[in-house]
């Protein structure tokens, strides 16, 4: 396994595929039909070189070779390369040799990927002027002059996009590889070289225009997401009438609340309950529950999609079964999800919940389980579990102490019901808008997929006055 970025293979597939002679009909092309006097080749058939990337070593390591710019996968974005904060190692002359990117290369992520991302991305290097190598989880293809590398890179987004890619992917513990020869052996449809480079400037001004409506949706989202968080804030920290007096509470996370609130730390309100910790092995009787982990317990909502499952003895699951109203709040992970809280429902009979998620059971005469969980999602709340979580290099955490000792404004029982339907109200109002900003966004990145398949397969044709239209 090759230090640095990972272990990625070096380029290689099941070997050279024997070539009868470059193909002319519209079948032979894996995108599907094109134009009759587009050319139908493997891919590779039209490149002049295919070689596995370079890590090098520490720049202080040895004074052997040259410093140079290592391009990582990290640095993809989208179909192009971001060129900010460059990792800088040192590369032997000797591995120099057919790996310094040049005018003609695309990239093509050959190892990592994952379930949601899986490997195999094609970037374009234009933003690279100045000697650089990639790592060793990507392949340097360079391009012969019969094709646009822009047009290239275009087509392998639209295989990607198709999921051509996972017939070549091998996976192994943690990681994917490309077998990359097999893949630039998928034979697709080349037009002329002028109307390749006619199409690719035609969908990098389209794709621009729709990248940038793309973002400004995404700001939209951040927008909602910001007053979403604010209504919450005001709410659960100053009540909803108008009328209320504030009165300090000389609590750095809270230094006002409502006159004739209480600020009571959690423990005195509720009970604080540890989950199941995984691993060990049962004897005798056992049964099987379902179980939440941390992934599950989202901000703002549950994702059961994927709930696993465990075995073990009826009175060790009887401990840590969830009933409805507890509120589970997790106790690891990312800085922005310690203490996230969500309210259970029962959504699951007999559901249990793994030791990195608490599950808090309200006093009834005290705190409503709805205005905790609302608690938990307020500003102030964040700032607590943000400040006063655990950080390690990778992840955060929080414990059963801190948990406890969370401030929570407390009105009567009355107004928390209240102020829990207002935000209920307000809430839904604002996902029913981010459900449609969302929807709209998708159907934008339906839409850039649709239209780069069209192009890089004929089936809509491009022209100098479409590219015209464009600038």
């Amino acid at each position: 396994m090759a230090a640095g970025e990972g272990g990625g293979k070096d380029v290689g597939g099941a070997g050279e595929m024997s070539v009868t002679g470059h193909g002319t009909t519209v079948e032979s092309s894996l995108l599907g039909q094109s134009p009759d006097n587009w050319r139908v080749d493997r891919i590779r058939d039209h490149l002049s070189g295919i070689v596995g990337g370079e890590w090098g070593d520490d720049p202080d390591a040895h004074d052997e070779g040259v410093e140079l710019p290592v391009i990582r996968v990290a640095d993809i974005r989208d179909l192009d390369l971001t060129v900010q904060g460059l990792t800088i190692r040192r590369i032997k002359e000797s591995k120099l040799t057919g790996r310094l990117i040049g005018t003609q290369t695309i990239l093509l992520e050959k190892s990592g990927g994952g379930e949601n991302k899986p490997v195999g991305r094609a970037v374009r290097t234009n933003m690279v002027t100045f000697d650089a190598v990639c790592s060793n989880f990507m392949a340097k293809v360079d391009c012969c002059g019969t094709v646009a590398p822009s047009f290239v890179v275009y087509t392998l987004d639209a295989l990607y996009s198709s999921g051509v890619n996972g017939a070549c992917i091998q996976q192994t513990t943690g990681i994917q590889n490309l077998r990359v020869l097999d893949y630039l052996n998928t034979k697709v449809a080349f037009p002329p070289v002028p109307e390749q480079r006619r199409i690719a400037a035609y969908l990098d001004a389209s794709c621009a225009a729709i990248d940038a409506a793309v973002s400004a949706k995404r700001r939209q989202l951040d927008t909602l997401d910001a007053l979403r968080k604010s209504i919450i804030q005001r709410a659960v920290t100053r009540g909803i009438a108008s009328d209320a007096a504030p009165e300090a509470t000389g609590n750095v996370w809270l230094a006002e609340i409502p006159r004739g609130w209480k600020l009571v730390a959690l423990k005195r309100i509720a009970e604080i309950r540890g989950g199941l910790t995984l691993g060990k092995q049962y004897e005798g009787k056992l049964i099987e529950r379902s179980y939440l982990r941390v992934g599950n317990v989202q901000d703002g909502h549950l994702d059961l999609a994927d709930v696993s499952v465990i075995e073990l003895p009826a009175s060790v699951a009887a401990g840590v079964e969830l009933c409805p109203d507890d509120v589970l709040m997790t106790e690891g992970g990312d800085l922005d999800k310690l203490g996230r809280g969500h309210l259970w429902r029962g959504e699951i009979p007999g559901c249990l919940h793994q030791n990195h998620i608490f599950a808090v059971r309200c006093f009834a005469h005290k705190l409503k389980p709805l205005f905790l969980a609302y608690a938990t999602a307020a500003q102030y709340g964040r700032d607590y579990f943000e400040a006063t979580g655990k950080k390690t290099t990778n992840l955060a955490n929080t414990n059963a102490t801190k948990v406890g000792q969370f401030p929570i404004p407390l009105p009567p029982l009355a107004e928390q019901v209240a102020i829990c339907a207002y935000l209920d109200e307000k809430t839904a109002e604002v996902k029913r808008i981010t459900a449609t900003i969302t929807a709209q966004i998708e159907t934008l990145i339906g839409y850039r997929k649709s239209l780069i398949h069209e192009c890089v397969t004929g089936q809509r044709r491009v022209t100098d006055a479409d590219v015209r239209a464009l600038e």
